[in-house]
């Protein structure tokens, strides 16, 4: 991921763009979104906690801040294996980025790849729910600035 850290978030949504685009069919990018969630680094227990919950979800999801407003740096994790890979996306596109950049990315890949017109109402509700907290945090930080 650092490689991808590097780039700035409109980048890393081009190039998630480009990799939705390699696949076919929804089999084979939800085949893909589960091998994204496989790949987040392993997240502590301890953050397994109503502080780091993302309420609004159906699985439980966490979303973990740290960093300051120049740099956030965000840990996520899920019990669902889809929703894993739909946190590995938003990383790649929030996390290692400042808090100004977060606050005006747009999550256009969403659109692009087709993920609003292929996750179900509670999966989309919880995307919602975990780009709103992770705003959040980026706003919190860069009013701290």
């Amino acid at each position: 991921m650092n490689a991808i850290a590097s780039t700035g978030a409109e980048q890393a949504q081009q190039q998630i763009a480009e990799e939705f685009a390699f696949f076919g069919d929804w089999t084979e990018r939800y085949q893909y979104l589960i091998d994204l969630g496989k790949q987040l680094p392993d997240f502590p227990e301890a953050h397994k906690n109503d502080v780091y919950r993302v309420h609004g979800c159906q699985s439980m999801v966490w979303l973990v801040p740290s960093g300051d407003a120049l740099n956030m740096h965000f840990e996520a994790f899920s019990d669902s294996a889809i929703v894993s890979g739909l946190l590995a996306l938003l990383l790649r596109v929030y996390s290692d980025r400042p808090a100004a950049e977060i606050l005006a990315t747009e999550p256009t890949f969403i659109g692009t790849i087709g993920l609003a017109k292929h996750l179900s109402p509670t999966r989309s509700n919880g995307l919602a729910a975990t780009l709103m907290k992770l705003k959040e945090y980026a706003k919190v930080m860069a009013s701290q600035e």
